[in-house]
């Protein structure tokens, strides 16, 4: 039997300590008034969570366009939290480290899966690393973005599981944390679908989809998602993908990043990808107007002007290879700490004008 989203296990805890319904009341009107700004945002979560209401507001991460908010059921977050313990095998009493914002889904989910699940949950200062962690202690699951995960390279064997989302996990990476002995899965998913539906093994090529979720792609080969009982509608993403079956798909780029380069289709994320491991600043990739080709690929580099040898695009395709490469001091970010490329080039180009 599903339990029901007032329900907390019995074996839940933050910080070593149990909390049923009304302790963790006393507990987030403590965190609120008294706590840090990490724990202040724990504790209006706790308490949007324990009222009467059986919906709660949570805000997209304007990665790809605005922000906006929308409205979840709270027994949509507790299915999604079931569909991730059965997916990784999370038990009661498993230790896990909340290390993400509790502002964000990413952060949210993690407290809803040790309340419904039983999970030990240890809360962190959200950081991009993980130097606090003690040298000693052992987790069985954690969730982290990328960035952490590249800082913390000697913190990873302290898990058990570790899943990483948010944003892509570059080739380079990829590489470095099979490494690693820990079970580490790369995420699919957002705000609208209450967190990932779908992971892969670091390495693999296809993500597979969690259970009681369908996915197939619509005219621009983008991914529909069907998730009963966690979403009531279909998910009509801007992620072109290619299906291996309706369970499985492999992940290739945004529709809205598509550069047309003269006839020729580029995935940016692609080419960011072989990239990688060849420029140490923050950057991407994009397409500006060209009289001859159309649209031109652009690379744009976070920081100061500075000599980019051709070298490095030895690893890129011949159409793949930038026609210009543009500096900009600092890049425009989303709420969630992700580069906002539509922002980033407008800004530059309205100085430029």
């Amino acid at each position: 039997m599903i339990p029901h989203y007032q329900n907390i296990h019995n074996q839940f805890k933050i910080n070593g300590f149990h909390f049923d319904k009304e302790a963790l009341f006393q507990l987030a009107y403590s965190l609120i008034k008294e706590g840090k700004e990490h724990e202040n945002d724990l504790g209006v979560f706790l308490l949007d969570w324990l009222d009467e209401k059986e919906t709660i507001n949570l805000t997209t991460s304007g990665t790809t366009g605005p922000a906006k908010l929308i409205t979840i059921k709270k027994q949509s977050m507790v299915q999604s939290a079931i569909a991730t313990g059965n997916f990784f095998d999370l038990r009661p009493k498993d230790k896990a480290l909340l290390c993400l914002p509790a502002r964000y889904i990413a952060g949210k989910m993690m407290i809803v899966r040790a309340m419904i699940l039983g999970l030990d949950l240890d809360i962190m200062v959200p950081s991009s690393h993980l130097d606090d962690l003690l040298p000693n202690k052992q987790y069985d699951f954690v969730a982290i973005v990328p960035l952490q995960a590249e800082n913390s390279m000697n913190k990873l064997h302290q898990f058990k599981k570790i899943i990483i989302g948010g944003a892509k996990v570059s080739d380079d990476l990829a590489l470095r944390l099979k490494e690693i002995k820990s079970e580490i899965y790369e995420t699919y998913g957002m705000t609208e679908t209450i967190t990932h539906i779908a992971a892969k093994k670091i390495g693999e090529e296809f993500f597979n989809v969690l259970e009681h979720v369908s996915i197939s792609v619509d005219d621009r080969n983008c991914l529909v998602i069907e998730a009963p009982g966690i979403t009531d509608e279909k998910v009509i993403t801007n992620d072109i993908v290619a299906l291996q079956n309706d369970k499985k798909f492999k992940w290739l780029g945004r529709y809205d990043n598509v550069i047309n380069s003269g006839g020729i289709k580029l995935f940016p994320e692609q080419i960011e990808t072989k990239l990688a491991s060849k420029i140490s600043n923050r950057f991407f990739i994009t397409g500006l107007p060209d009289e001859v080709l159309g649209t031109k690929v652009v690379l744009v580099i976070e920081g100061e002007e500075q000599l980019i040898e051709k070298s490095i695009f030895k690893v890129l395709d011949k159409f793949e290879k930038p026609k210009e490469v543009i500096f900009i001091a600092k890049f425009t970010e989303t709420g969630t700490n992700k580069i906002n490329r539509i922002q980033t080039l407008k800004k530059h180009l309205e100085k430029t004008v």
